[in-house]
Order: C-alpha cells, then sequence, then structure tokens
C-alpha cells in the first residue's frame, strides 16, 4: 500500500462536516490533526484523509501546494506501518483532517518526522479512549 488512492481522500462533504463539528483534534506543531471515527463506506482502506493548509497564513497558492504536496508524500510513506497497522488491528475507520498550522514551510524529512509522532499521539489517544 505505496500509494494514495481515490479511496483514500477523504471527499464526502457530510463527512467532512461531521467530522470539523464532531470530531476530536489535537496540536502537534505544525499540524492540527481532527479524527472522528466513523463507518466509511466499503473501502479497503481504514482512515480516509483530507490535507488542509490555511489560505490566510500562506496567501500563495505555490506555497500551498508545496506544504501539501509534501504533507500527503509524509503521509503516503508512512500511513501503512505507523496508522493503518494499529487501525486494522483495532478494527477502527476514521475520518482524518491533517491542517498545516506552522508559521514556515518546513522540509520535507521534517514534515515526515511530526506526522509520525502525530500518528502515535492519534494511537495513545484512542488506546486512551478505550481504557
Amino acid at each position: 500500500m505505496s500509494g494514495f488512492k481515490k479511496e483514500e481522500r477523504l471527499c464526502s462533504r457530510t463527512l467532512i462536516l461531521q467530522l470539523v463539528n464532531k470530531g476530536s483534534s489535537f496540536l502537534l506543531y505544525p499540524f492540527r490533526i481532527t479524527s472522528y471515527p466513523t463507518s466509511l463506506p466499503t473501502t479497503n482502506y481504514p482512515a480516509q484523509v483530507v490535507i488542509t493548509v490555511s489560505r490566510r497564513r500562506y496567501r500563495k497558492a505555490v506555497d500551498r501546494n508545496r506544504i501539501k504536496r509534501r504533507v500527503r508524500e509524509a503521509y503516503r510513506k508512512n500511513k501503512a506501518e505507523h496508522l493503518y497497522r494499529y487501525l486494522s488491528k483495532r478494527g477502527i475507520s476514521l475520518s482524518l483532517m491533517i491542517s498545516y498550522v506552522g508559521k514556515e514551510i518546513l522540509p520535507s524529512p521534517e514534515i515526515e518526522k511530526k506526522l509520525i509522532l502525530a500518528f502515535k499521539r492519534l494511537q495513545e489517544e484512542y488506546d486512551q479512549k478505550s481504557a
């Protein structure tokens, strides 16, 4: 599972509104991770994700797209090992929003490290909820 397919992207307007209104979130700089356990439409993936970058903070589309591309790549490389394995083991399916809230554009390796930490924190949150 190394690609980032259409089925893994959160496109449903109702699921996104549900995620924003009812989801729980935490801040792990430079990300705000919002998650909401949901029964996803029939897909082979335990999570659907949407990646956002604030237009207010990054005026230029070039900058927003560069950040989204880096975050998408970090997600693609680490989802199977750090997220999907955990979710499959627990039998959880999630809607997930990764919002980039950093003040500067971080290099790709840094973004990847932070995203892995965010996945670990997400696991801790769900372990606390189930305990």
